[in-house]
């Protein structure tokens, strides 16, 4: 596993954090459109490779259709996760983005990249570990992967969707997949937070962007505590979809996680690697 210091906080907190700092999201946005990075100027360029974008809690692809069509633009093949709103229990959104890698990664007879933002790179994350060898990379924005630490505006957002989930009641679940007092929380034990808790093989390319300033969640748990993974960047939780700093470090990323997967490759034989696993 790469990550060397990574250290799973199994306690929900709530975290007075200067939420107020999420009002600047417009500047991130404003100096996406002023760089020439949003032209794909002065970074490296895709072949076509599948890279997946997968947005946060409440959200919807529709929010990461700016950074979709820029890795478009910038040569790639960008998917969107297809899992609908991200406000259901991690565990279900899981299979569904598992569904969208093994699609993408069939077009394109090789593994898929994921950007995941916030909840989002928790999903990537765990899809990652459950189906390693269909996936190449995984960047997160801003992800509290570690742990829930957040505001208590949003945990209370989270506590009162559960309860919606739970009112729902378990014929609105798959069967396997059954309701749990603890989902949303650090307690919870379903496959989600398992596989969040393993991290991940060294045969996947890692990137963890984070930033200080954020007024979401605590930044201390959006790293895995190797330098080579984490990077910090100036900005808004919110904003960090439209970055231009966090857009040229995706680029970046992307280019060198080719590198890294094709020396694992090379250094493992092909028996090593594990099969898919669908849940």
């Amino acid at each position: 596993m790469s990550g060397k210091q990574f250290v799973f906080v199994e306690e929900e907190e709530a975290v007075l954090l200067p939420i107020w700092r999420e009002a600047l999201t417009g500047i991130d946005w404003a100096r996406l459109r002023t760089s020439p990075v949003y032209y794909g100027f002065g970074v490296p360029k895709g072949h076509a490779e599948p890279v997946i974008t997968v947005p946060g809690f409440l959200g919807s692809d529709m929010y990461l259709l700016e950074l979709n069509l820029w890795l478009r633009r910038i040569g790639y093949t960008a998917h969107r996760s297809r899992i609908g709103r991200n406000a259901e229990c991690p565990d279900i959104l899981v299979d569904r983005l598992l569904d969208t890698i093994e699609e993408a990664s069939d077009q394109a007879g090789e593994p898929v990249r994921l950007i995941g933002h916030s909840l989002g790179g928790m999903l990537s994350r765990s899809a990652a570990m459950l189906a390693p060898d269909r996936v190449k990379a995984v960047i997160t924005l801003g992800s509290p992967f570690r742990g829930v630490r957040s505001h208590p505006s949003v945990l209370r957002t989270g506590n009162f969707v559960r309860e919606r989930i739970k009112a729902r009641g378990e014929n609105a679940r798959p069967s396997h997949k059954p309701m749990r007092d603890a989902c949303f929380s650090g307690s919870c034990n379903c496959g989600f937070v398992e596989s969040l808790r393993a991290g991940l093989p060294a045969t996947v390319h890692q990137t963890a962007i984070y930033t200080k300033t954020d007024g979401i969640v605590d930044w201390s748990v959006c790293i895995t505590g190797d330098s080579s993974i984490d990077i910090e960047v100036k900005g808004t939780h919110c904003g960090l979809a439209w970055n231009p700093t966090v857009y040229k470090l995706i680029a970046q990323r992307l280019d060198e996680a080719s590198d890294h997967v094709a020396h694992a490759e090379l250094a493992a034989p092909e028996s090593d690697f594990r099969g898919v696993s669908f849940i």
